[in-house]
């Protein structure tokens, strides 16, 4: 009798959430803070987007807390970078306002303060499609900033891309006092797990949303896992190994520009044999590395971008003829185009770099979510 009277209870609460509105990918509205006729909604009050793991150093870092010791130190502190993460949420507020904080420093010489360490604001259209909104600009590592403003009050989906290359300590949302505000829950889909270089990672989109990754998440409506780690995408067989643990659609594997040819030659084989042994049936998508835009003029640079090729396309050769399914290989050919127009220093992709990549990798990811397989 017991069971029956609490099974009855929760189908009572289930109808009442569906008369409220409440649908599977969202959540109860969290208590806010008021403050000056602002509700602050704490964003560490419902789901991050862009995390392959629950147990996070924190609640804005990407690799699970047990990975310290076990990956190089590098790869360990720029996981604590927020980049690719993002939180969703609805509101019909005319403003919307953020209250964030940040750990390191503001900016580097090759990117805006916006990419590095500032909040990008996307809405969704009555098409379903995600459009761009808004930005912050930071002026120190805590901040108040009014990232849209003067707008028809009207409920939308809205979703914030966190910062490429700092770490998050805090972030909350504001709308005025009395409008609708509704937390939605990270996608429940499989997502795709990207891991790569400083490029991945973001360097030097102009703002978080226009990362590869970023703009392939908003493209295929597929939730998206920034493994980018700045400098240090090198193989390493731990990597493969935690990588192996998320249950993702497809991985790609894009870290040719971290590695010389010795490293690829020796890591290639080993990394993606780990990755199989986990995951024996997902899609790895390889990728050759972008072509340095002053390579033309350096006949050593372009003997290096040769060679690593050489070794990845063996490695793949390889393990095809050994039976491996599901491979996909990727040329280099013109990933960022073929005017030499595409980079702020001569390796790192501007926007109009990050969206001819994209253009690349879209049609192939399509492929592969349609079907299962390359």
């Amino acid at each position: 009798m017991k069971k029956i009277l609490i099974l009855f209870f929760l189908i009572l609460v289930s109808v009442r959430l569906s008369s409220l509105g409440f649908t599977a990918d969202q959540q109860l509205v969290p208590v806010p803070v008021i403050e000056n006729g602002i509700a602050w909604y704490n964003t560490k009050d419902w789901g991050n987007e862009g995390r392959g793991w629950n147990d996070t150093a924190s609640h804005f870092s990407r690799l699970p807390e047990r990975a310290k010791g076990k990956v190089t130190n590098p790869v360990w502190e720029l996981s604590q970078h927020s980049s690719g993460l993002l939180v969703r949420f609805k509101t019909d507020a005319s403003r919307i306002l953020t209250r964030h904080e940040v750990g390191g420093n503001l900016t580097m010489p090759h990117m805006t303060t916006v990419g590095s360490s500032g909040l990008d604001l996307y809405a969704k259209d009555e098409q379903g499609q995600w459009r761009w909104a808004g930005h912050t600009r930071p002026n120190g590592k805590k901040y108040d900033y009014t990232i849209l403003d003067n707008v028809p009050s009207l409920l939308r989906e809205y979703m914030i891309y966190l910062p490429l290359y700092n770490s998050t300590l805090s972030l909350s949302i504001g709308v005025p006092e009395g409008n609708v505000f509704e937390t939605v829950a990270p996608s429940s889909q499989k997502p795709i797990l990207y891991y790569g270089s400083s490029i991945t990672q973001g360097c030097s989109a102009s703002r978080p949303g226009m990362t590869v990754p970023a703009i392939l998440g908003r493209r295929l409506h597929r939730p998206m896992i920034n493994f980018g780690f700045s400098g240090n995408a090198k193989m390493e067989r731990e990597l493969a190994t935690f990588i192996g643990e998320v249950d993702a659609a497809v991985f790609i594997i894009d870290s040719l520009p971290n590695m010389n040819p010795q490293m690829v030659k020796e890591r290639a084989e080993i990394f993606l044999r780990e990755l199989r042994k986990n995951r024996p049936e997902t899609p790895i998508v390889l990728i050759e590395d972008r072509t340095l835009t002053d390579a033309w003029l350096k006949p050593n640079l372009l003997k290096d971008h040769e060679e690593k090729r050489n070794h990845l396309r063996e490695t793949y050769e390889k393990l095809i003829a050994e039976g491996m399914t599901n491979l996909v290989y990727v040329k280099e050919e013109s990933l960022l185009g073929c005017d030499n127009e595409g980079t702020v220093d001569g390796s790192h992709p501007t926007d109009l770099g990050m969206v001819r990549m994209s253009d690349i990798l879209t049609p192939i990811l399509q492929k592969i979510l349609h079907s299962g397989k390359p």
